[in-house]
Formats: structure tokens, sequence, C-alpha cells
């Protein structure tokens, strides 16, 4: 059944390998005052930072550079970013890199005009947008979050020990425009790339497991799935193989723009215990999923069960003659993990600095939730040490 809903997505994507050559023309839509957002220096040692420090002085931009932003981002760079914007009246934030700079961007665009606790009001009590949002666009060179075409903006209070993410109710603050070319992934690390494609499945996986509503959401996340896992089996052998990595980049955007997700109940508990653990551990964000998700389905696969079935014939094609629904949807689950592996995932949190000292810290500092059970901290606690 399709539920009544509203779908609005304002981002311009622009894919493929000529992608770049439509910067200077969105450019010249916004103002003379830029905020260049990224990471370490791999923009430098690829030579696109050249090229793109390039386009911006040939339309005439002033350049203002925020460097350094980590895989996990800090809100005390969400801070700096702020300071930035205001001291240098920016008219567009160009976030160049992956999802952690994008949502960096965001977190910055968002906060840098609000008169107060910026992490207090729009992470911590998620509250409204009362000020003046700075326009966002993005140049994407690793694949995984979305972000380059979502509102959402996961960032660590390293203060607090606490990772919260946020999807601003506000279409502003989705990018304006994103530059997706696929070869600019092609010399991601390898631990780079398997953790944005853990990162994607997890976002299908938790749009997919939540209800028993059988409509025409769960056919596309099935196709998105099925297309990811194929194209990830041919990237980890040849990173450079276009067809598959164009393929990982539309799916990782596909996977969490929303489109997907319409009529569906949705769960989103496994991302909310990574988030803790990585607060705790600054693992990244899809290895951290990789780990927790077959666990965390394993604990919660009997209250939704005729769905995890479902995954595992349709997805990974389990045979079912003589098997009961249990054994069907836990081979499933063995799948899944199977899949992980073959990737060249981690299997326990032991592997990602993760003690015993924390489970309980990071159980009891996640946000409780769930879609097919309500789990509570020593739910979330029994699946951790499952995991470790």
């Amino acid at each position: 059944m399709i539920y009544d809903f509203t779908y609005e997505n304002p981002t311009r994507i622009h894919f493929g390998k000529s992608a770049l050559e439509r910067l200077p023309e969105e450019l010249n839509k916004f103002g003379k005052n830029i905020l260049l957002v990224y990471g370490k220096n791999s923009i430098k040692t690829t030579g696109l930072y050249d090229k793109i420090i390039a386009m911006l002085n040939n339309c005439d931009k002033k350049v203002t550079e925020l460097a350094g932003i980590n895989s996990n981002p800090r809100y005390s760079q969400v801070v700096e970013g702020c300071r930035l914007v205001r001291e240098n009246n920016i008219d567009l934030i160009l976030a160049v890199g992956g999802g952690s700079v994008v949502d960096c961007s965001k977190g910055i665009a968002a906060s840098a005009y609000y008169e107060g606790d910026a992490w207090a009001h729009y992470w911590e009590q998620q509250g409204p947008i009362e000020n003046k949002v700075v326009a966002v666009a993005s140049v994407l060179t690793m694949t995984g979050t979305a972000s380059e075409m979502n509102t959402g903006s996961v960032i660590t209070n390293e203060d607090k020990k606490l990772k919260l993410g946020r999807v601003f109710p506000f279409p502003d603050l989705c990018p304006k425009f994103s530059i997706l070319n696929p070869e600019f992934t092609y010399t991601v690390p390898k631990m780079q790339m398997i953790s944005g494609i853990a990162d994607i499945f997890s976002h299908l996986m938790e749009q997919y497991f939540g209800g028993e509503d059988d409509c025409t959401s769960d056919y596309l996340l099935e196709g998105v799935m099925l297309s990811l896992i194929n194209s990830s089996r041919k990237a980890i052998v040849d990173p450079h193989d276009y067809e598959a990595r164009s393929n990982i980049m539309w799916c990782a955007t596909m996977g969490l723009n929303k489109i997907l997700a319409l009529s569906k109940m949705q769960d989103w508990e496994v991302h909310m215990i990574e988030h803790q653990l990585g607060a705790y551990t600054d693992c990244p964000h899809g290895i951290g999923l990789a780990i927790i998700s077959p666990a965390y389905y394993r604990y919660i696969y009997k209250y939704g069960l005729p769905k995890f079935v479902r995954f595992a014939k349709n997805i990974w094609h389990v045979e079912t003659c003589g098997k009961t629904d249990e054994q069907i949807a836990l081979e499933g689950i063995a799948c899944l993990e199977s899949f992980f592996r073959e990737l060249g995932i981690p299997s326990t949190l032991r592997e990602v600095g993760t003690t015993e000292e924390m489970l309980p810290l990071i159980a009891k500092s996640t946000i409780p939730g769930g879609g097919y059970k309500k789990m509570e901290a020593d739910d979330i606690l029994v699946v951790l040490k499952n995991c470790f």
C-alpha cells in the first residue's frame, strides 16, 4: 500500500565524466565569496584541487578555505566554519570530498547565523531553523552517505562524546547542485571504498526492514541492493571499472535521497548504535555499520520474520526447500555477513579499537528506537556483545 506523501528534492545532479565542466555555470549563479571545504590532502595529490581553484579564479570568486575535515566531522570544525562564513560574508559553501565534508558543510550552513548554542538547538534538541541559511554545493570524491542530495548532517561533539545526526526539515539545506564524476572515486583507498559500500547497504536495509508493507519502494530497494552487490564485487577486483564505480555512486545517491523511503516504515537503530561507537572509537562509519548489522538483525529478525525471509530469497537467492522460515531468514543474514567479509571488512568491534569497557557506555548513550522490536539500552548492549 502506498500511503500519502509529499516529495521534494531541489538538488541538481551533474553526473558523469564531464560533470565538473558544469561547475563554472553553477558558480556564476552565486555571489563572489566562496568557502571551500575539504578533507586532508587527497584532492591536492589527485589534481582536483588545482582544477577547482582555477575554475573559481576564472569565475572571479574570492575563496576562503577550511581544510582538514575529519572522517567523523567534529563540531569544533563546524564552529570554525561558522566563524569563516561570518567574517568573509560567504555566499556559497562548496564542499569537495566525501559525505563527512558535505555533512560538515551543511552543519556550518545551518549554524553560522544562529545566535545561541547551535549544537544544543539543532542536534540535541532537533530544533527548527530560525536563522539565515548559507547555500551549499558539493563535488563528490567518495560515495556512501548520499549527503550530496539530502539535508542530513552527522556531527561528532568530541567534548560530549556524542555523535548525532540531523535531517533538517528545510529544503534549502539540500545542496544546490552536486557534481558526481565516478572517476573521482578511483583513488579512494580500499578501506574507505568498502566503508562507503557498507554505508550504502545499511541505508538500503534500514529503509527495507521496518514494516510488512509490500509497496513499490520495497521493490526499488531490492533492485538497488542487487545492483550494489554486483557492482561492488567488480570494483573490488578493478577499482577503475567505470561501470561498477558509476553504479555504486548512483546507488549511494539513490540510497538516501528519500525517494526509496516513500511510504515506508523504517528502522535506523543500527545507525544510532554506530554513531555512538564512532563517538568513542572514531571507527569509520560504514565499517561500524557492517560489524553491527548482522548482530542486530539476528537479534530482531523473529519480530519481522516475513521480511527477513523475503530478503534471503530475493537478495541472496537462498534455497528454501525443506527449510523453516527461521532457517531461511538466518541464512540470509549469514549471506549478508559473508558479503561484508568478502569485501574485506572486519567482523568484530575489538578489531576497530573498541574495548569491553566501552560497551555499556555506548549502549547507554545510544538513542533508543527500533522498528520490528523497540530497543532499550539492555537490548543494545546484547547486540554489542554479540559482535564484540
